[in-house]
């Protein structure tokens, strides 16, 4: 059998020219639809959202949210169910850390015979593994406000106390009214506490800086006069009467607990802080003047 003969599929120069064209047209259209289609696709690598809107609202909002306030308008108190729901219900739903727990009369027992003012005084000073206020600020809740926490926890749980009186207009702050009327000594020992705080607040916020620095390249002619006068205008604020658990000035037995370490340890505390101290007592005082502050407090206890 004889084969057919083979024709080439180009004959005309024409057909020619369109295949070429169509060997380079056809390729770059086929590229070109695939990278819109690439880049239009939704990716869902890691990191791909980094810079989304979403993403980028959520990594700012703690620093770009503003809660501002009316300072004169008149003050929404919470009740006391809404008080222990965002604070006293992390502890007390469960009764973590000893806490008495919500709607156990057993638990509640004991304290509810110690009457109203003395769980008040707990609350606002902390008891135990409980925190003041409970971890809050009186910006947060007011006196009145965690009252009304104990009552609402205290009447759910087996009791049958009096909701305290609300305090006027502009007392926001005000201590919640005692149901009996009459606050007992540890009551009065917390409030006077706290106002020795305060004070000390605030006379560590009116230090006159300046003057507690020594001028540069200058040195204290007299150590022990610096360590006086930085005591004068810092420390006493609070080492004067002992507040907030400072060793009282000249108190010998509050000062031989501190002593009991090397003098360098007692001096890095003031240079760097401890507890409710600031670094130099919130002074820019020199290390040196600091140094013998310490010295002048320390020889006034031996």
């Amino acid at each position: 059998m004889s084969e057919a003969p083979h024709g080439a599929p180009i004959k005309t120069p024409g057909q020619l020219i369109a295949a070429v064209i169509a060997g380079f047209a056809v390729p770059i259209v086929i590229i070109i639809l695939l990278a819109v289609y690439v880049n239009n696709t939704t990716r869902t690598g890691a990191g791909t959202d980094l810079f989304s809107d979403a993403s980028v609202a959520s990594r700012i909002a703690p620093v770009a949210q503003v809660d501002i306030r009316d300072a004169n308008a008149p003050r929404v108190f919470k009740t006391g169910e809404q008080v222990y729901q965002a604070v006293c219900s992390t502890c007390h739903a469960a009764g973590t850390a000893g806490a008495p727990k919500f709607g156990d009369a057993g638990n509640w027992a004991p304290r509810l015979a110690e009457g109203y003012d003395t769980l008040l005084h707990n609350a606002l000073n902390g008891k135990g593994a409980m925190p003041a206020r409970g971890g809050t600020s009186p910006d947060d809740y007011s006196d009145f406000e965690i009252g009304r926490a104990i009552i609402y926890m205290a009447n759910n749980s087996g009791g049958k106390l009096e909701e305290p009186a609300q305090p006027a207009s502009g007392a926001a702050t005000a201590a919640a009214a005692p149901a009996s009327g009459a606050a007992p000594a540890a009551a009065a020992s917390g409030a006077q506490e706290n106002s020795q705080a305060a004070a000390a607040v605030a006379a560590l916020a009116s230090v006159p800086q300046a003057a507690s620095a020594p001028a540069a390249g200058a040195q204290s002619a007299d150590a022990s006069q610096a360590g006086k006068a930085l005591y004068t205008q810092v420390c006493q604020a609070c080492h004067a009467a002992g507040v907030l658990n400072a060793p009282k000035f000249g108190d010998k037995a509050a000062w031989a607990e501190r002593l009991k370490e090397p003098m360098d340890t007692v001096y890095g505390y003031a240079l760097h802080g401890k507890g409710a101290m600031p670094p130099k007592g919130g002074s820019t005082a020199s290390d040196a003047d600091v140094k013998a502050a310490v010295d002048y407090m320390v020889s006034a206890a031996k």
